[in-house]
């Protein structure tokens, strides 16, 4: 039918899925997760890879696919309404089981694939009503142990943007600026555009869900635009409202500009340690909070979370400043009193 066709076009310029093999009860939840929740194209095939291992696992534990197929191999195009209508928290709960001994699953992992399910079952229970019962309202998400954000020093970023140099040493320096100064998202900085800004010190970004948000921009990131701008490729450029262009003329891709990043924290000695693009957005966001007494509700604003609680992250403190906090407390500096010099009794008698 039409509809159908539409659901597929959605999905597939949303996704990447490979569609023919979404099952309609699927199929309609990520269309409703692309049209109404405006959730960003990646996010919606996490949820359906989430589906689909589940339902994979469903089918193997009721019997339904041959013992001889590969796991991978396993369709869910045939996963219909009877299928979901059957799922019970027991099922669940094994598939988290699973997710632990056969996939070895980090505690978040599991917990985004408890989170994909219990969206999956609430639409189909609240929204198209498809289902009296939900299995996972009562199911317990892991819980994910909190982790400090991996940063650059201060030092560590003022090397790592005095190690640029290359053919497009403007560009990659621009890029790194607005990185560490702004806190973009990859996927943010590699969708800016010609137009994106609104004057020269105001940036319109485009971040999760198409929700835009303004940036404002200080001297270093200005005067490093400034720069790439006089250098940047005019004639042949393939797409030409694209702010950073690559060595074929093209937009950077995400791949492109993380391998640009890798290089530069290489050469500072800073490879294998943990560090890649997003951590440059931790640095930036820990900078502004540590050295320039960033309120924490503006810095969400600046880096476009929706939840005050995802901003707490950037507010760990420095050793530094827990140092200077022990220090600072009134009782630091106190001393023992000396005890006065005992003396005998006058009859001379000791303790027995």
């Amino acid at each position: 039918s039409t509809s159908r066709r539409q659901r597929q076009m959605c999905i597939r310029d949303r996704s990447n899925i490979d569609y023919e093999q979404v099952p309609e009860i699927i199929n309609e939840f990520l269309l409703y997760l692309g049209t109404v929740k405006n959730k960003s194209q990646n996010t919606i095939k996490e949820y359906y890879l989430d589906l689909r291992t589940f339902f994979r696992f469903l089918k193997v534990r009721r019997r339904l696919v041959d013992k001889n197929t590969e796991f991978k191999d396993i369709s869910i195009k045939d996963v219909d309404l009877a299928l979901v209508k059957s799922v019970t928290i027991t099922d669940i709960y094994e598939f988290m089981n699973y997710s632990i001994t056969d996939r070895s699953n980090s505690a978040k992992t599991r917990a985004r694939k408890a989170s994909s399910l219990k969206t999956f079952f609430k639409y189909h229970t609240q929204k198209s009503l498809k289902l009296d019962d939900d299995p996972t309202q009562n199911l317990e998400t892991p819980k994910i142990p909190k982790k400090l954000p991996k940063y650059l020093s201060l030092e560590e970023s003022l090397e790592l943007l005095n190690s640029v140099d290359g053919d497009h040493k403007e560009r990659d320096y621009c890029i790194l600026t607005l990185f560490l100064n702004c806190g973009l998202r990859l996927s943010e900085l590699t969708a800016l555009n010609l137009n994106s800004f609104k004057s020269e010190r105001q940036l319109i970004v485009t971040g999760k869900g198409n929700k835009q948000r303004m940036v404002y921009l200080n001297d270093a990131c200005v005067n490093a635009i400034n720069d790439y701008k006089k250098v940047r490729p005019n004639d042949g450029v393939k797409d030409k409202e694209a702010l950073f262009i690559s060595k074929q003329y093209k937009r950077m891709s995400p791949k492109t500009v993380q391998a640009m990043v890798n290089k530069y924290l290489k050469k500072i000695g800073l490879d294998g340690a943990g560090y890649s693009v997003h951590k440059l957005r931790h640095t930036a966001a820990t900078l502004m909070y540590q050295h320039g007494n960033v309120d924490i509700r503006v810095l969400q604003d600046i880096l476009g979370h929706e939840n005050l609680g995802t901003t707490e992250i950037y507010t760990h403190l420095s050793d530094k400043q827990m140092e200077n906090a022990a220090n600072a407390n009134p009782l630091a500096n106190v001393k023992p009193r000396k005890k006065a010099a005992s003396t005998d009794n006058s009859n001379g008698n000791t303790d027995s």
